[in-house]
């Protein structure tokens, strides 16, 4: 289905969009607690396929947003569509979540908790047993099938649940904090199993407070702090919210080259450091050329994701975001 834009600034600079395909489209989201407002005005337009993070720190709003784009919780006030759909509980068997609370049947057996899942999402429970046991066998914890939920490590019993989420084969696929709790390995598992849902044309979307994890994955992300999203849009026009960074070094210290360096220049140990000039690096090139600098070493380095999320929400938000979740809700909700 083809939803016409208009001005929605789907790209997060402001630029009009028409004709995208949207998984998920919210506007001027809002939700309060107990007078609390957890969510402020949200926009988010996430395009069919891709991967899109939210990004933010504890309390920030993640998990409250994900639950009103599912419809576990209403607005109170805004407009979403979900899959085509305003009411999303309508086209929860088209969608595959994982909460940041985990939690399966402790006697269950690994197999059947998949099932069990499966069940829920409109699988027959006979062909939910059979996926469950190629799905672990497929991941490497065949050997865990018969296994009970108890007898698993929190790190496996969270990769059962995963595969839970995915057993239906969803087109649309929410994670809240999917990398919370697993160790270097899992998560490296985790970040390839989410390229592969998105390469078939699945739409993944997640929350973390882990910059990394959006800057390796995501297409686009939604920055997101005191309940606002100051940005939405692709991961490169967050970065380039800010100019890159340029590393100097030359054997000369001293020539008429030097007039050329930007005003914010500084001078450590062996390396200028400065931002890169609007008129690009070409002028300055030559003029340590004409000049003489000897130029030994030149790097261009693009601000990164961390640069842009200070530059956009903030260096509280930032503190924060590094800080990590408090406790299993993120503090996000009460």
């Amino acid at each position: 289905m083809k939803i016409e834009l208009g001005e929605w600034p789907v790209s997060g600079n402001g630029a009009e969009a028409a004709n995208v395909e949207l998984a998920i489209e919210a506007r001027g989201l809002v939700k309060r607690f107990d007078g609390f407002t957890a969510v402020d005005g949200v926009d988010i337009a996430v395009p069919k396929g891709s991967i899109y993070g939210i990004l933010g720190p504890n309390g920030a709003g993640k998990t409250t947003t994900l639950r009103m784009l599912l419809g576990i919780i209403d607005p109170d006030a805004g407009y979403r569509r979900v899959l085509g759909c305003e009411r999303p509980t309508e086209v929860a068997r088209r969608i595959g979540y994982l909460p940041e609370e985990r939690g399966l049947y402790p006697a269950m057996k690994a197999y059947e908790a998949i099932a069990f899942l499966a069940a829920l999402r409109g699988v027959p429970l006979k062909d939910g047993r059979r996926l469950g046991r190629e799905m672990l066998e497929e991941h490497g914890l065949g050997y865990a099938a018969d296994r009970q939920i108890r007898q698993m490590s929190k790190g496996m019993a969270q990769q059962v649940q995963l595969l839970g989420t995915l057993v239906h084969q969803p087109d649309l696929v929410v994670f809240d904090e999917p990398f919370s709790g697993l160790d270097a390995l899992n998560q490296g598992k985790l970040e390839r199993m989410i390229r592969a849902l998105a390469a078939r044309g699945t739409t993944v979307i997640f929350s973390t407070h882990v910059i990394a994890h959006a800057e390796r994955l995501c297409d686009q992300v939604a920055i997101i702090a005191g309940g606002k999203v100051p940005f939405a849009g692709p991961v490169d026009v967050a970065r380039d919210r800010l100019r890159p960074q340029v590393r100097l070094e030359t054997r000369a210290t001293d020539g008429p080259w030097r007039a050329a360096l930007p005003a914010d220049a500084r001078h450590e140990g062996a390396f200028w450091y400065f931002t890169l000039p609007e008129t690009g690096i070409e002028p300055l090139l030559r003029a340590l050329i004409e000049g003489n600098a000897g130029i030994l070493s030149l790097s261009i380095e693009r601000a990164g994701l961390h640069d842009a999320f200070v530059a956009i929400a903030g260096e509280a938000a930032a503190k924060a975001l590094e800080e990590g979740p408090l406790g299993e809700n993120g503090g996000d909700t009460p």
